[in-house]
């Protein structure tokens, strides 16, 4: 990827730095149209460029035998020069009179959807140009429906290459009216139709001279009136989660802060899993010795916070204040734009990526396709390549959103189709089925029984025993045997066996990776759920994931124990009564496609039980054995 990152040269104080605001400006328009000389005049007449830098690229055009083009400022890799072509993003940062400015270049649909849920293109602001020779495209238009589906609402129309029509007022003044009346029509009302020749710097930043009909501002004293995004400014905090890192014994949640303020101390939620916690420390990285401890971040800034209770928080939730009214929803009604070659339809499934969310989504229904040529509507079967529609998605998965009218980056997403960026679009409407939100008006309640009473009665603390390991391992039949010996012995002890599993609570689930991690997930909450309640929960499930068993470790703290039962494939295939290594073998059931490449054997597992080596009883007696001996560690603690 081409990032071309130019600093203005003056060196400034920190107090300047501060106090000049930065604004985000995304750059669209027709290919040929002159976006990539305007941005290589912007960044030169502006001053922004580094020494020696233009110098260079004229003695590499001489050489090459080639004239030279302002584009070739943007043009940083090699490859790029050789294809004539500008072909991926870049981002360009220069210095307005009295702002900063971020310039993102996205040079087709695909890298501008891409951007609509990445931090750097959440524009304030947008920049359409137009070739006042060619006039107005329908590229030109489905740019402008593209700046509506990102929200944006502060545009400049950049009338480019004026010089090639005798900088006509009246060529000026016809496409002032043609783009005005379709964007009005998206409400979008552009602040200003600046008329530019970028090849000579004709009104970039020096006036023209050849335009005296034309007396309203230069396009960099355009792009100094634009503000910052007020979403950077609304009150409310919405930090998505990018990561969670360990260091030492803390855990800490990253992300970066798309609006309001984190503080220490601060009681929040993460949507959609509804955990709650308070902010124990903001972390520093490098830690500076001597220095002040942070105690809040702003909207803008990226940030890796602690908390006050170890709770399972992982990459796609939001972290919101715990008064918000944001909850996790299952779907919602949107406006989509298709740039896939395939057509889709009612009950097509794609790849939803909101915020840091993933989520496997279906077209639950087909409202209505827009053209957005005319902006006419008609009801459709199927969206075909470049067209809009407005659809309901259901998702398998829970996300944060929020509507696009508020602004929030929680209100657009992109589509993936066969794991390519196929689609893009905005939030609509959230779902009104009260039984498929995720609820935030809850508060946990604890027993009103201590846990030492139950050991005290039971005589055992409660515990996780996560048995794991292939199809046929021999984790039904081991578990099952432990339970009624434990039971026997008057333990109380339960066994979640996940064939059992699936008949019931986990009966909605196949066996895609997002079907599996579901049924992980929801099974280790009701393992630690039982052992916290002093009960031995015996889980005998594949879940072939180190990252979920993780998950559920996480879950269950201390309480939880990973014992792999071990057997090689060839072994399990001669147990298999049912014939699922056989027919995997055959490949004719998906889901136990890979049954041993698709396992992940755990990394430091408590209890490694090779049932070729043991028998049922002596694999039972390992087992019971190093429960005596941890089980009553814990209960002693």
């Amino acid at each position: 990827m081409s990032k071309l990152s130019l600093a203005y040269p003056r060196a400034e104080t920190a107090k300047e730095a501060d106090e000049r605001p930065l604004v985000r400006i995304v750059i669209v328009g027709h290919v040929d149209h002159g976006k990539s000389t305007i941005i290589g005049r912007l960044i030169h007449d502006t001053g922004s460029l580094p020494d020696g830098k233009l110098e260079a690229i004229r003695a590499v055009s001489e050489k090459r035998g080639m004239p030279f083009e302002w584009s070739f400022l943007l043009d940083a890799l090699q490859a790029e020069r050789d294809q004539g072509i500008t072909i991926d993003t870049s981002q360009i940062r220069f210095r307005a009179p009295t702002r900063d400015v971020m310039l993102i270049d996205a040079p087709g649909h695909v890298e501008f959807l891409r951007n609509m849920v990445t931090g750097a293109a959440q524009a304030d602001a947008a920049l359409l140009v137009v070739d006042a020779a060619e006039g107005v495209r329908e590229q030109t238009r489905r740019h402008g429906y593209l700046l509506h589906l990102l929200g944006l609402r502060r545009v400049v129309v950049v009338i480019n290459k004026m010089d090639r029509v005798g900088w006509d007022e009246g060529r000026y003044a016809a496409i002032e009216a043609e783009l005005g009346g379709y964007l009005g029509h998206l409400g979008l009302v552009p602040e200003r139709f600046v008329p530019v020749a970028a090849r000579d710097g004709g009104n970039i930043v020096t006036r023209a001279a050849e335009g005296p009909w034309y007396q309203g501002p230069t396009l960099i004293e355009a792009i100094d009136q634009f503000l910052p995004s007020r979403m950077a400014r609304t009150p409310s905090l919405r930090m998505p989660v990018q990561d969670v890192y360990k260091f030492d014994d803390r855990r800490i949640v990253a992300g970066r802060i798309e609006s309001g303020e984190i503080k220490v101390g601060d009681d929040i939620v993460f949507q959609p899993s509804g955990k709650l916690a308070k902010v124990a420390s903001i972390e520093t990285w490098p830690a500076r010795k001597g220095a002040a401890a942070l105690e809040a971040l702003d909207a803008g800034r990226p940030a890796g916070i602690t908390l006050d209770r170890e709770i399972f928080v992982e990459r796609g939730e939001v972290a919101v204040p715990v008064s918000s009214k944001l909850s996790g929803v299952r779907g919602f009604e949107a406006r989509i734009f298709w740039l896939g070659q395939t057509p889709i339809l009612v009950g097509t499934r794609l790849k939803l990526k909101l915020g840091t969310a993933e989520a496997q989504a279906r077209i639950a229904a087909i409202k209505t396709v827009v053209d957005t040529g005319t902006l006419e509507r008609a009801e459709r079967r199927e969206v075909e390549r470049n067209q809009v529609a407005e659809v309901a998605l259901e998702l398998a998965s829970p996300v944060t959103a929020e509507l696009a009218e508020t602004g929030s980056p929680l209100g657009r997403f992109v589509l993936e189709l066969d794991g390519r960026i196929s689609g893009g679009g905005i939030v609509l409407a959230l779902e009104s089925d009260a039984a498929r939100k995720i609820s935030t008006n809850v508060t946990p309640v604890d027993s009103a029984v201590t846990l030492a009473e139950r050991v005290g009665r039971n005589g055992h603390s409660g515990a996780v025993v996560w048995l794991t390991g292939l199809p046929s391992a021999g984790k039904s039949t081991v578990a099952k045997a432990l339970e009624r010996r434990l039971f026997d012995k008057g333990r109380n002890v339960v066994l979640l066996d996940g064939d059992t599993l699936r008949t019931g609570l986990n009966g909605d689930l196949g066996f895609t990776p997002e079907d599996r991690a579901e049924n992980v997930r929801r099974t280790g909450e009701v393992a630690a759920l039982l052992a916290r309640n002093g009960i031995i929960a015996l889980v005998a499930l594949v879940s072939p994931s180190v990252k979920d068993r993780q998950r559920a470790r996480e879950t269950a703290g201390p309480l939880f124990h990973e014992v792999y039962i071990r057997a090689s494939v060839e072994t399990c295939a001669r147990r298999d009564p049912k014939g699922l290594y056989a027919r995997a073998k055959a490949g004719g059931i998906a889901q136990f496609t890979g049954v041993s490449a698709g396992y992940e054997p755990p990394v430091s597992p408590a209890l490694v039980i090779d049932t070729e080596q043991l028998s049922r009883e002596q694999s039972v007696d390992a087992l019971e054995h190093y429960l005596d001996v941890t089980v009553a560690e814990i209960a002693a603690k």
